[in-house]
């Protein structure tokens, strides 16, 4: 599991993007990109990170389901997934 620092981190950028979306558009489409400089680095969409909703872990995240992969084998084979089983040929 990744530390707690790292998750809360993710979370107060996410925040900000959230709150600075709409100004980072109108900057953009007015070309102020000297305003654009002024707000917070992590600001930027850009900046934030795909993590695990269950364990914070950065790699092998799933879109689709929002998991790495190791939670989503986990939840497959526990059949917690609807629709998804191990495949066998």
């Amino acid at each position: 599991m990744s530390r707690k620092s790292l998750i809360a981190r993710e979370e107060k950028r996410r925040k900000l993007v959230n709150k600075y979306a709409a100004l980072r558009k109108e900057l953009k489409e007015k070309g102020d990109y000297e305003g654009l400089q002024k707000l917070p680095r992590n600001s930027s969409p850009i900046r934030l990170r795909n993590r695990c909703i269950m364990t914070g872990r950065p790699r092998g995240y799933n879109r689709k389901f929002g998991v790495s992969r190791l939670v989503f084998r986990e939840l497959a084979l526990k059949g917690e997934i609807p629709g998804i089983k191990k495949s066998s040929w």
